[in-house]
C-alpha cells in the first residue's frame, strides 16, 4: 500500500498545491513567501489524503 500511496501522492500533491497556489494569488497575497507556504502546506496535506484514497483503492481490490 505505501507503494501506492507514493504513487498517487505525486498526483494528488500537484492538484493541491495548485489549487493552493491559485487560491492564494486570487486572494490577491503575491510575493514568494505565501506562494512557498501554499504550495508546501498543499504537499505535506497530501499525505494523509493520499493515504487515505489508496486505503480506499485497496479496500475495493479485496
Amino acid at each position: 500500500m505505501f507503494r501506492l500511496m507514493m504513487i498517487l501522492h505525486t498526483v494528488i500533491a500537484t492538484t493541491l498545491m495548485g489549487a493552493g497556489i491559485t487560491a492564494v494569488l486570487a486572494a490577491g497575497l503575491d510575493g514568494m513567501q505565501p506562494i512557498a507556504l501554499a504550495a508546501a502546506a498543499g504537499f505535506l496535506l497530501a499525505f494523509p489524503v493520499s493515504w487515505l484514497v489508496a486505503r480506499q483503492i485497496t479496500h475495493l481490490k479485496t
